[in-house]
């Protein structure tokens, strides 16, 4: 094994044979903002053989303070943050096989995603995505690390890594109340590092086959309140999602057009079917006398339209910046698609 691991290898729970079990590891990381971008960055420095990164986004100025991958550079260029998390990774550690995904993760798609890895590390922003995750990978029968952080609070609970324990669907109710987002409460960088190297710390003790009780663990850094809640009593009889008879609610595929308004800022996210198809460069050029400060890359088509900003992704989604509101975002994108 390479020197480059030697104080990992030194320390014992881990040793050379714990290296050389991290170096097998394929590990699927659901979003590159604050969370996946900080654990990406330990896992990839640990020498974990595969990384696959999925996100939707592109990098803002907003991000900078705590998603700590990205530099000013990227926001300017506008790189989505999987483009610029597989660059920022692969520099870090080149023995790392490091793939970034610039995709929404969908009823339609996230099984084919997922598929191939060892585990999942949770850092997505909604619980509606959380959700359809861990209806995933207990489909696949792989663990689910997943982690939530907001304000000065942070979360994590492993999920599937012992036989008849809850998962996310179970525990639902326990969990905070989802009003509070970094777009209402902000959140500060201290806590997105905690609750990364809580998620770390458990995948790798699930890697090296260290058993450990899964336990549902927070921490607010400002308060000092910490808890850690055993969950076995948590498992829930007839879940749809974990039970004998799981029926996985939140994989059932719909095919109309959905919106969501995104964390941490003003916009609303419009994705179409997977059937419908853009071509980047003939809606560049289409919209070219409608709008200014027009930016298009293999990746996305950004522009000023109205006060607000507009991005067009490759998959067939479109954020409208600038507004909350669905019917304004609506209106926008039949306007510039005609």
């Amino acid at each position: 094994m390479s020197e480059r691991y030697s104080r990992q290898e030194l320390f014992a729970p881990i040793g050379e044979d714990g290296q050389i079990q991290i170096r097998k590891a394929s590990i699927f990381i659901l979003g590159a903002g604050a969370l996946g971008s900080s654990g990406a960055e330990m896992l990839v420095r640990a020498g974990v053989g595969r990384v696959t990164i999925v996100d939707r986004d592109i990098i803002e100025w907003t991000n900078l303070h705590r998603q700590q991958l990205y530099t000013e550079q990227d926001v300017i260029e506008q790189l989505p943050k999987a483009v610029a998390a597989e660059k920022r990774l692969t520099a870090i550690n080149s023995d790392v096989a490091v793939t970034g995904i610039v995709v929404d993760v969908t009823q339609q798609n996230v099984l084919d995603l997922m598929t191939g890895h060892d585990l999942v590390l949770d850092a997505t922003d909604n619980i509606e995505t959380r959700l359809l995750a861990n209806d995933a990978a207990l489909k696949l029968g792989i663990p689910f690390f997943m982690g939530a952080c907001v304000g000065s609070y942070g979360l994590t609970f492993p999920i599937g890594i012992q036989d008849n324990q809850p998962c996310l669907h179970c525990i639902l109710e326990t969990l905070p109340s989802q009003t509070l987002t970094c777009d209402t409460v902000g959140v500060i960088s201290p806590i997105v590092v905690t609750t990364a190297a809580r998620q770390v710390a458990d995948v790798l003790k699930y890697i090296t086959r260290i058993p450990f009780e899964p336990k549902l663990e927070s921490a607010d850094l400002w308060t000092g309140d910490r808890a850690s809640i055993g969950v076995a009593s948590m498992k829930k009889a007839g879940c749809p999602s974990c039970s004998e008879n799981a029926v996985y609610p939140f994989l059932s595929a719909r095919e109309s057009m959905k919106t969501a308004v995104l964390c941490g800022r003003d916009t609303v996210q419009l994705s179409w079917p997977t059937s419908r198809k853009f071509e980047l460069i003939p809606f560049a050029e289409s919209i070219r006398g409608s709008v200014s400060k027009l930016i298009h890359n293999p990746h996305l088509v950004a522009c000023e339209y109205n006060g607000h900003r507009i991005v067009l992704f490759r998959d067939g989604r479109m954020l409208v910046h600038g507004t909350k509101d669905v019917v304004t975002a609506r209106n926008i994108a039949a306007r510039l698609l005609g």
